[in-house]
This record gives C-alpha cells, structure tokens and sequence, in this order.
C-alpha cells in the first residue's frame, strides 16, 4: 500500500539488509514514522556548503572543499557560523518504489542547528531517490550557538515513502470533518495552514531570540543550561513582533494540531512569496502528535529565521502548512505513547538542553 511506511516495515528493511549501519542500528533509533540517523566518527570542515551533482560521488569532491578533519570520538566542538560534512553510520539501499525525505529532529531545529542530509549523486538536500545505493552524510551548519558532538548522536531522521502519500485538499477536509484535526475552523490550502500566537492568553511571554555569542552547548546534556545565558524573553501585549534580519527566535502556533494514528505530516512554508523570514527547521510530525489530549491537538513549536529586512510579524498571521500524508500501515507504537517524547504537550518550549 502507498504510504509513509511505519515502524514495523522500517524494521523490516533492516532485517532484509536494505538499511545497514556499523554499529548495528538499536531500537531507539526507530521512530513511529521514522529513523534517527547517527553520526558517525569523522567530521570534516568545509569551506562552502555544496551538493554532489548528478554522477559525482562525496567522497570525490572533499579533496577540493574540505579544510581540515576532526575525530569526534571523544567529543569535539561545531563552531558557529562554520560548516561541517559528517559521514553517517547509516547506509541505504532502497528497493524499487521506495523514496526517503530527511529531516532534522525537533531539538536539532529548536537549537538552530542548520542539519541536512547530502548523498552520492544528490543535486537537492534531504532528498533521495528510489533505489538509492550509497552512503549518507549530514551536513551541519550550527547558526546561532557552537555545539559539542560526538559519535553517535542524532541529528537528523529519514522518512520512507511508498509511491505517492500526500492528502489533496479535499481528502483533507474529509479527514477533518471525521477526525478534527486543529482546534478551531481549518484553514485548508495546499495543506493544513497554521499561524502565529503573538496574545498568549496567559502572560506578555510570547517567544525568545537566540543571544549571539553565547557558550558552547553539549547536546547530551539535558536540562543542563539555563535558558537566560542562551535566549532573550520576548515580551508584547500588542499583538506584534518586529523580527530584526538575522535573528532567530522561538515562537508558537496559535492552532492546537493533532496527526491521527494512520497519518504524518510534514511542515512547509507557507507561501514562498512570505520571503522575509523562514519557518521551522525540524518538519516532521509523527502519527499521535496531539492527540490523547484535552481538546484537539497540540501546538506547534516555530523556529523562525528572518532573512535581509526587518519584518512585522502580526498575531495570526498565517505563516506555515502542514502537509498530511497517508501511513502505508499503523505504526506499532504512536507519538508519545511509551516513547520518550520530549515534546508531547508542547507549548512555547526550548529545546531540552535547557532549563
């Protein structure tokens, strides 16, 4: 059946060789509609950011663009502003029919840690095509803090489709009217569009910006640091935010969303045109996000980039979509449900490092 495949059939590529990784991949790394990927024990600094091209290997080109290696094995430090190429410990061979989507996680995405997935033959990031054969990289881009790493860590996750996965706009108000799917009237374009609360209906605290020049975080340490060395408070009761150029900041949707058990979803920018600032790193939402709350759904957590000009930023202002896509099967398990899922119940929320 087309579809996102869940976590059982993801088990199954591993257990027919089609996903193969050293070391061997471990339970925690499989995700209801997903798989972590791992960082393996090499990083290398580049001089630019750069994409295979058609019939180019990786390997073949670090010559040319590399600047030094650096061995994680014991830690080492992701400067900020600097970009680094990480071969993964995981490797594909993807049967006929079969395509992957990469992603960063939800904290790589709160830590503005700019993380993508390249390959051999790649002339777009985090994509991959069907039958792909060959190894994975993570190229990673810290923004806004430098951040120790270390082998094994995992940054980014890939999603598995079979054939086309994507609801219509009309199978998704199908879908709303069965299962509702945000907490309030459904704004439904090209997806399920979303925006931002700029009036919390407790308090002034609407969001936060990344502080520049800020210390190293170690990623393994959760609730380690506190959030005022690393974060401004924005406060407002207007209703409204001017985002400065180059800035990143931590806000909220104002919907409450929620995935039902046989359904995914991606976040996408809403309008291309909107081009002053940018929405979400972290794009993926599990099957069960949201639900088995009071009401519908849970909020999203938006990381917003603004780019050359300052913006006016407004409350409600519609500035994202989710993409529903069809499971190709039930996961085993669901978001939240007997897995340690930092984010279940979010509100405006850091990322877990922390407090």
């Amino acid at each position: 059946m087309n579809g996102v495949l869940p976590d059982s059939e993801i088990r199954d590529l591993i257990d027919q060789g089609a996903i193969i990784a050293d070391p061997a991949i471990t339970p925690e790394q499989i995700q209801p509609a997903s798989l972590d990927l791992r960082l393996g024990t090499t990083a290398y600094r580049l001089r630019a950011s750069f994409l295979a091209g058609r019939g180019r290997r990786i390997a073949d080109r670090l010559d040319d663009l590399q600047m030094h290696q650096m061995d994680l094995s014991g830690g080492a430090v992701l400067e900020r502003g600097c970009v680094y190429l990480v071969p993964l410990m995981e490797r594909l061979t993807l049967p006929a029919g079969l395509t992957a989507v990469a992603n960063a996680k939800s904290s790589t995405g709160r830590l503005d840690l700019l993380t993508r997935l390249v390959t051999d033959d790649g002339t777009e990031f985090d994509r991959l095509p069907e039958a792909y054969d060959g190894p994975l990289y993570a190229e990673i881009c810290p923004r806004s803090f430098s951040v120790l790493v270390r082998p094994g860590m995992r940054l980014n996750q890939l999603r598995l489709r079979q054939g086309q996965a994507v609801l219509t706009d009309d199978e998704l108000r199908e879908l709303n009217a069965r299962e509702p799917l945000v907490g309030g009237p459904a704004l439904i374009d090209h997806g399920l569009g979303f925006s931002v609360d700029l009036k919390p209906s407790g308090g002034d605290l609407v969001g936060y910006r990344a502080r520049p020049h800020s210390g190293v975080i170690d990623l393994d340490r959760i609730g380690e640091y506190p959030a005022a060395e690393f974060w401004d408070e924005l406060r407002t009761t207007e209703g409204r935010l001017i985002l400065d150029p180059g800035a990143f900041y931590i806000l909220v949707s104002r919907e409450s969303v929620a995935i039902p058990a046989d359904y995914a979803a991606e976040m996408a920018p809403y309008l291309a045109m909107v081009g002053e600032f940018r929405v979400h790193y972290a794009g993926f939402f599990d099957p069960g996000f949201g639900i088995g709350r009071a009401g519908v759904g849970a909020r999203g957590v938006l990381e917003v980039r603004c780019h050359e000009a300052p913006f006016v930023l407004e409350h409600g202002q519609v500035v994202g979509r989710l993409v529903y896509e069809r499971m190709s099967a039930r996961p085993d398990r669901l978001y939240g449900a007997g897995i340690k899922s930092n984010y279940q119940g979010q509100g405006l929320k850091l990322a877990k490092q922390f407090r």
